[in-house]
């Protein structure tokens, strides 16, 4: 069995690097357009999420995700925190907020493996189609019409799929059903 992309760069091989910009630069790119709409950020975030997955390289376990989404795991997660740093307005009460929250690493890896695990549960407890759909739009970056070409499903059994998905993922997750007048775009 060969050796993944993830493996090889926490081994230090100066090859993986470029093999893991090629494998996965198109996803990280389309993910940080999809979430950014700007390009100028989304191309100073690509950056900074690879920096983010060769440091954590060595975390990376097989047997809890395939590379894909662990590296979409920590692209999302840090284009969530470029985000919410630019909606951020700094207050005196906002400082007061920041200094008080704690910034151990541990808990933040914590959470976010747990999050994680979450968000795997919730996916398994979809059907198959659900899931093949949600994939392709979340980790892949698809929109509703590229899964159709790809999968051969009608365009309006994509939609379903994936509006469905996210309704039972959100319910499962304990996070309450979308505004009915709100519509998914995957």
């Amino acid at each position: 069995m060969a050796q993944g992309i993830l493996n090889k760069i926490a081994a230090g091989d100066k090859t993986a690097a470029e093999e893991c910009l090629k494998k996965y630069g198109g996803l990280v790119w389309s993910l940080s357009r999809r979430m950014l709409r700007n390009s100028d950020d989304a191309e100073d975030d690509v950056q900074d999420i690879f920096l983010d997955v060769w440091k954590n390289a060595g975390k990376f376990d097989e047997s809890q995700s395939s590379e894909t989404t662990f590296i979409a795991m920590i692209a999302r997660r840090r284009l969530i925190d470029r985000i919410r740093f630019a909606s951020r307005r700094i207050s005196a009460d906002a400082l007061d907020e920041v200094m008080a929250e704690p910034v151990d690493r541990a808990d933040k890896k914590m959470q976010t493996s747990l999050e994680a695990n979450d968000a795997v549960r919730a996916l398994n407890t979809l059907r198959p189609e659900q899931q093949q759909v949600l994939q392709l739009s979340i980790v892949q970056g698809l929109s509703h019409q590229e899964i159709a070409d790809r999968t051969g499903m009608p365009l309006g059994t994509v939609k379903t799929h994936a509006r469905r998905g996210i309704l039972q993922a959100r319910e499962f997750l304990g996070l309450g059903s979308l505004d009915s007048t709100k519509e998914v775009h995957a």
